[in-house]
This record gives C-alpha cells, sequence and structure tokens, in this order.
C-alpha cells in the first residue's frame, strides 16, 4: 500500500548542489522585439563538455527535485530519470541562486550546506514537506437541522440570490484531489489548501427573512386567544356549576338511603323481646282522694283482675277515692281496693268487666344472682309502657320506708333487692322482671341524692340506686291480701331500743306503752330472752342495728324456725325459736 512514501530510487539530500537545473523538455522561443529576428531555440547551445560531471539532470519544477529539496508534493515520484525520458538538456539555472565557473572554465563546487540536527522525516510531512493526500483535514461537522426546518441557500450562494436550499449531504471521507495539471506549479495547491474548510457545503439551522414567515400568522394568534378565553370560561362554568351542585347535593331531589321493612319479631331473651311480652301485662294508675292524687304502676296477678301495686301508690284514695287503671294498649277501667299492708307496702286492687287480661308470670327471688340483668317497666313521671334495664346490683338490702306519723305505725321495712335500672317517681309498683319476663320484686324505693331515701314524693331522678320488694314475700303478702284482705307479720314478741347506737340490735327495758319489753307467753320469752340483751345475728348473718332485724325477721313467714346469737353480760349465747304472728295494718 502505497503511504505517501517515494517509491522511487532517493538520493541522499544533504549531499546534493543548492544549483537549480531545469530540463527543457521543448524550449520555446521567445518572441522578437520591436520586430526583430526572432532568438533560435536553445536545444543545442550548451555543450555537453560544458556541464560539469556530478551535475545531477533535474528538472527545476520536476517532482524529484522538490523531493530531494525537502519540499512537499501531491503527485507520484517517477522511478526514472525526467531528463533521460525527455532528451532535455541540463543546463545551469540563471539567476541568484545559480553559480559561475572559475576562470578555467570548470564549474566551481557548490558551497556546503548545514547539515540538520536530527534525521530526515520518511513520510516528508510537514513542516518538512508539503502535505500530503493522505491525510486531509477532517470536514467541519455543522449540526444537522431538525425534521422540516427550512434553511437558507449554502455558503458561497450570492447574496440575494434566490432558489431552493441545497440538500443536506451526509458527512463522508472525500476522495483525495487529483494531481496538478501538467504545465502548473503544484506549489499554488499547496498554498490554496485550506484545512478548516468543508467539502461539501453546510446549511445554518436558523432561517430569517419574509419568505420564511409562515403565512396566516396574525390569523393563528387570534385563533389561540380564542382558545384561551374558551378555556377560561369552561372554567368558570364549571367553578360555578360545581359550587351549586355542592351547596345543594345535586340537580335532583335528594333521597337518603333507608333500610328496608325487616320483622318485627325480636329474640325472646333480649330487652326488645322481655318488653314485647310484658307490657301487655303492666299497667298504669291514677289515684284521686282527700284532696291528693297521685300515679304508679301495677301489673296483673290473674284473669279475675286482681292487680297488684305499692301502698303508697293507693294511699291516698284512701276508703272512697277513685282509683283508675290504664292497660298498655290503652283501655281504661275503675278499680277497687282489696287491701293494703303498710308494713310490707302492698296493696293489691281489681278491676271488673275487663277481658282479655294478661297475668305477668311469677318467678322465685331466691334464685336470683347478682349480676343477672334485669328489666324495669313503669309510668315514671305519668309516661306509661317505659321501659329501662339494668342488672341486680346486690340482694338482702334493708330499707325502710314511710314514716311520716312519727309513731312507726306507716314505716315500711324491706329486705330488698337493688338494681341499677332507672327507676324515678311513677314506676313504683311496677314489675322488674328477668330474662325471661318473669317478675321478681315490685319496683318500691330509690335512693335519692337529697332525701335519702323513701317512697315519698318530691323526690328527684334516678341515681342508679333502686329497691325492689322480692317477689317472693310480694306473693304471700298479696295472696293474704286477696284471701283476707289484711296481711300476718312474723314476730318475735320483743321491744326493741331503736336508740341503740352501738352494733346490734339491743331490747329495750320497757315497751312503748309502758309494759314489759319481753312480751309474757311469746316466742322471745319461751327462748329465754332479756332486757338489755343486744342481739347481733339471725341465722348466721349479722345484725347491726334494730332496723336490720326487723327486716330480717320479715323476710320469714309466721312460724319459721330461727337462730338468734346475742351478747349478754358480755358473753354470746345462741337460741332457737319459731316465729309468732301479727296482724298487719
Amino acid at each position: 500500500m502505497d503511504d505517501g512514501k517515494p517509491s522511487g530510487p532517493k538520493a541522499s539530500w544533504w549531499s546534493r548542489p543548492k544549483a537549480v537545473e531545469r530540463t527543457l523538455a521543448e524550449p520555446e522561443v521567445p518572441p522578437a522585439r520591436d520586430g526583430g529576428p526572432s532568438v533560435p531555440p536553445l536545444t543545442d547551445a550548451v555543450p555537453t563538455d560544458a556541464v560539469p560531471a556530478d551535475a545531477v539532470p533535474v528538472a527545476a519544477d520536476s517532482p524529484s527535485e522538490r523531493a530531494t529539496d525537502g519540499d512537499d508534493d501531491n503527485g507520484p515520484r517517477p522511478d526514472t530519470d525526467p531528463a533521460a525520458e525527455t532528451g532535455a538538456v541540463t543546463v545551469p539555472a540563471e539567476g541568484p541562486g545559480a553559480f559561475a565557473p572559475d576562470a578555467a572554465g570548470a564549474p566551481a563546487a557548490p558551497p556546503e550546506r548545514p547539515r540538520p540536527l536530527h534525521e530526515p522525516d520518511e513520510y516528508s510531512t510537514p513542516p518538512y514537506g508539503g502535505p500530503g493526500p493522505w491525510a486531509p483535514a477532517p470536514p467541519v461537522q455543522l449540526p444537522t437541522p431538525a425534521h422540516g426546518t427550512a434553511l437558507p441557500p449554502a455558503y458561497g450562494t450570492p447574496h440575494g440570490a434566490q432558489g431552493a436550499p441545497a440538500p443536506h449531504v451526509p458527512y463522508a471521507h472525500p476522495a483525495p484531489p487529483p494531481p496538478p495539471p501538467s504545465g502548473q506549479d503544484p506549489f499554488a495547491q499547496s498554498f490554496q489548501y485550506d484545512p478548516w474548510s468543508s467539502p461539501v457545503p453546510r446549511q445554518p439551522l436558523t432561517q430569517y427573512g419574509e419568505q420564511y414567515r409562515e403565512p396566516g400568522g396574525r390569523r393563528g394568534r387570534v385563533g389561540t386567544a380564542a382558545l384561551v378565553l374558551l378555556a377560561f370560561a369552561g372554567c368558570v362554568l364549571g367553578g360555578v356549576v360545581g359550587a351549586y351542585v355542592e351547596r345543594n347535593g345535586g340537580f335532583t331531589t335528594v333521597e337518603l338511603p333507608q333500610a328496608g321493612p325487616e320483622s318485627a319479631d325480636r329474640a325472646p331473651e333480649s330487652v326488645a323481646g322481655i318488653a314485647a311480652s310484658a307490657l301487655p301485662g303492666v299497667v298504669t294508675l291514677h289515684v284521686r282522694g282527700g284532696g291528693e292524687q297521685g300515679t304508679g304502676t301495677g301489673f296483673v296477678l290473674d284473669q279475675r283482675g286482681h292487680i297488684l301495686t305499692n301502698n303508697h301508690v293507693v294511699q291516698p284514695a284512701g276508703t272512697s277515692g277513685e282509683i283508675s287503671v290504664t292497660f298498655s294498649g290503652g283501655q281504661t277501667a275503675s278499680a277497687k281496693l282489696v287491701g293494703k299492708d303498710t308494713g310490707y307496702d302492698l296493696a293489691v286492687v281489681k278491676v271488673t268487666g275487663v277481658s282479655g287480661l294478661k297475668p305477668l308470670p311469677l318467678g322465685n327471688s331466691d334464685n336470683v344472682r347478682v349480676g343477672d340483668p334485669v328489666v324495669a317497666i313503669g309510668a315514671p313521671f305519668d309516661l306509661s309502657n317505659t321501659v329501662t334495664s339494668g342488672i341486680i346490683s346486690a340482694k338482702e338490702r334493708p330499707i325502710t320506708a314511710g314514716g311520716e306519723k312519727g309513731d312507726g305505725s306507716d314505716i315500711s321495712y324491706v329486705d330488698a333487692l337493688q338494681t341499677d335500672a332507672p327507676i324515678n317517681p311513677g314506676n313504683s309498683g311496677g314489675p322488674l322482671v328477668d330474662g325471661r319476663a318473669r317478675v321478681i320484686g315490685i319496683n318500691s324505693a330509690i335512693r335519692a341524692a337529697d332525701s335519702g331515701s323513701g317512697l315519698a314524693g318530691g323526690q328527684s331522678g334516678s341515681i342508679g340506686l333502686g329497691f325492689a320488694i322480692p317477689i317472693n314475700q310480694a306473693k304471700r303478702v298479696a295472696e293474704e291480701l286477696i284471701n283476707t284482705g289484711k296481711a300476718t307479720h312474723p314476730v318475735i314478741g320483743v321491744s326493741l331500743d331503736m336508740q341503740y347506737a352501738g352494733d346490734g340490735a339491743k331490747v329495750g327495758a320497757k315497751a312503748a306503752d309502758g309494759g314489759p319489753a319481753v312480751t309474757a307467753g311469746g316466742p322471745g320469752a319461751k327462748a329465754g330472752i332479756r332486757p338489755g340483751d343486744i342481739i347481733t345475728r339471725v341465722n348466721g348473718q349479722r345484725v347491726h342495728s334494730g332496723e336490720e332485724l326487723i327486716v330480717k325477721i320479715r323476710a320469714h313467714r309466721p312460724g319459721d324456725q330461727l337462730e338468734l346469737t346475742l351478747l349478754r353480760g358480755g358473753k354470746e349465747q345462741t337460741m332457737k325459736m319459731a316465729l309468732g304472728s301479727a296482724d298487719g295494718g
């Protein structure tokens, strides 16, 4: 492969004379001046013996001379002597660079040229030779315009010339330039070489001038403004519509979701099931007489129309008052007093001429345990058929109610069930039922925040402390009232000192009427109780006061056997007795 090296024989360039010689292949005859004769050619004018023996026939413009003189040449190097091929005569060059012969006619030796400080470059690359055709400068890479961009005329187009832009030519390595034509100085091409020029015309990216403006520019701007205005109007309209929808809930009538019809049946053990079962047997009582009136609750005992309630509910009627009964369905009927007992705070009334009565089943209060769920039904503040629920909070809670007369004849002693089911004035006499809708107590009293306890009027609302008479005690009393019109009380036949502040119930020295404190022949006398004894326990249950001893005794029936524990002279004694009976009032 030709890498630009000379292919022919190469002379040592530093040992040759500096004289420049020209080979005249075809000498030309100079024209005659002023019409004189022309000068003959110089082909044979110089004899061959006048040429120095060591002169090298070299043409001044030949590639061999340029190669050996250290000048660059882009053309090929001949393998033969050009003088031999052309038949030219070698003559000394005329001019300032030529050397003259000496006096003997022999040519003088050329002056010795300075020796370079380094070896010559065999490739003849600059600065020691001309630029070679094998290493052209790379073309300048201009940015390629985007697709569709109009371009101006290529560089070099005269200003103002019209015409289509030059097509884009992709970059490619150009071919080496051809050798200079015969008779032309090869140095002219080297001097015109521009390493930074582009062999392919390039085009700029930006177009200027009216000819590159898109038609309809003003119309496009107007259209854009119209689109922006329409978009703004749409946003405003959308905001107005959205605000209306948000404030009014839409454009249609509001329909809220709602559950469909369901079965009215409920589980029997639920509060709703218990209430549905018990409400038909609960009544509301309105009582008037003696300038007084009151409202309370009761429940049906049997199909004959007997209704059980509290004594303090019917007390305003007296012997000539009116008692009106309203059933859960709204029917009303008049009622008459069958019997009452102040000590137990129970009363029985009876309605006549009423059919379809639904008596409530009775439970067993001895089976009740603390924490059992209960439901209270009544007419608090004359609000009939009110249902509340809760649990049994405690059992055998001794409470007393009444006592307005001051002689103790109207005091009620109840060994009550305590519940947190809300009970309010008007609930008195109503049933307290268990989880099977069975009556286990009669709501009778509440612990009020202002008065402490009691069943009298003027009480505040419920604070979660309600008390009910156990159904076992109420059943016995109700049966006696229905059968005999009066109830019997169990007694031990002693009078108690109600002012005693110590622990336990103390037997008094005398009775209230001045008689003996221990009734002769009574249950206490037979057991051996004496005045001054302090009773501390009943059947093993602790007694702290005289009221508690009465409550414990009235929780039993007459004739029941009791075991009493007492202190006498600082010594504890135990004795047994059978309860006696006394008519109630």
